[in-house]
């Protein structure tokens, strides 16, 4: 594993961190404890030493969770970094009664690297009319958290104002090789450098897109042109690292493979280490993926729950992945079985559901317009024929599963 440091402190991080947002799960719809504790905790024997959480994640279990895995000496081996929910508070109070309450879910005294989740323009004024920077004195001043930062999901103009209104030590930024220009962006990125702020990277596979073992076939003949053979997640990531002003690059990893595959990338992911050849492929295929893709989403699901039920992130994963491989009839199968609910025991989550309530709007952090997409979802993927779909393709599980 090699190791990046925070400027301001020299503190030492492992450049892949592991996020626990998206924490392997039942059928049942909950965290697969067992196998998240083995997961985290296997990371961390391996030399992962940056866990990122926050509040909201698994609607509120994360935390829970990492507090379990960090159990049995593992605790004092990590850097614990989780988010106070910006939009959840109303007054100078709540911020130290969130607070309490994640350091006793995660059954810890301090949190290493404590951050205001999601930052935009508006979030900041509220926070910083309410008193936010004052608390953040008192929590670093009491040893309830040891580093502060903020993560972001608004206008450069905005990033640039708040890295500047405070003594950050780190802040968390989207980026990867298709969103060069999105928010912080490289701008963003090299302003905070330019500051002394350790820039924690989220986002970096765009929901793991950018990391499909077999990619879209237009996409996959540019990788097969490259002088140099790696995997899509191998490019993805590496691109991110080369970047120096990146610290650490967060992981959702839920699967065992894919927890080896990353720390074996990041076992060689020095800065600036791709070539100008290689960096123009890059730039080839983020051409080609913009071209392809309909919708921004990364499957975070802050947008949920929906008031409809709408399953939103599912839909815009089966609608993009039409447009990516261009396979239309397998979409509309696919479509009419995940979201009828019959996976998840749930009723069903179709786009046509949506009665454009506005509520996703200002939950995402995308910034997407979720009710139009939706409509546009609805008119590909929805016909006269889905309650046919639905049925064949409930009967081809039933056989499976004999």
């Amino acid at each position: 594993m090699l190791y990046r440091k925070i400027p301001k402190t020299g503190d030492e991080i492992s450049i892949l961190g592991f996020g626990c947002m998206r924490l392997p799960m039942t059928k049942e719809g909950h965290i697969d404890e067992p196998r998240a504790i083995r997961q985290i905790r296997g990371a961390i024997d391996q030399g992962v030493n940056y866990l990122d959480t926050a509040w909201p994640y698994h609607t509120g279990e994360s935390e829970n969770v990492l507090g379990r895995a960090l159990a049995d000496g593992y605790r004092e081996r990590v850097r614990v970094a989780t988010k106070l929910p910006s939009w959840m508070i109303k007054t100078r109070e709540d911020m130290d009664r969130y607070l309490d309450a994640q350091l006793e879910k995660l059954g810890t005294g301090w949190i290493d690297y404590y951050l205001l989740h999601a930052l935009d323009g508006n979030s900041w004024e509220n926070l910083e009319r309410l008193g936010v920077t004052g608390f953040m004195d008192a929590a670093l001043a009491d040893g309830r958290i040891r580093n502060a930062g903020f993560s972001f999901h608004g206008r450069l103009a905005d990033f640039k104002h708040i890295v500047d209104a405070y003594p950050w030590v780190f802040c968390q930024i989207q980026y990867n090789y298709l969103d060069q220009q999105f928010q912080a962006g490289t701008e963003g990125l090299e302003y905070a450098a330019q500051k002394n702020l350790g820039v924690i990277i989220m986002e970096p596979l765009r929901g793991g897109n950018l990391a499909l073992p077999t990619p879209p076939p237009a996409v996959e003949q540019i990788w097969k042109q490259a002088e140099t053979r790696r995997t899509p997640a191998q490019w993805a990531l590496r691109w991110v690292w080369h970047h120096p002003a990146v610290t650490v690059v967060l992981s959702g990893m839920n699967e065992e493979t894919h927890i080896q595959e990353n720390i074996a990338i990041a076992e060689a992911a020095l800065p600036a280490s791709l070539t100008d050849a290689e960096l123009d492929t890059v730039a080839t295929v983020a051409a080609k993926y913009l071209e392809l893709m309909k919708v921004g989403c990364t499957g975070c699901g802050y947008c949920l729950p929906c008031p409809e039920g709408v399953a939103i992130p599912v839909a815009f994963e089966v609608y993009n992945k039409m447009h990516l491989f261009g396979n239309e009839d397998e979409a509309k199968y696919a479509y009419a079985f995940r979201l009828s609910g019959q996976i998840t025991g749930s009723d069903p989550g179709y786009a046509l559901q949506c009665v454009s309530c506005g509520e996703c709007l200002e939950k995402c952090p995308q910034h997407i317009d979720i009710p139009n997409a939706l409509a546009e979802v609805a008119e590909q993927l929805e016909d006269d024929e889905m309650e046919n779909r639905l049925a064949i393709a409930k009967k081809m599980m039933n056989m499976i599963d004999e």
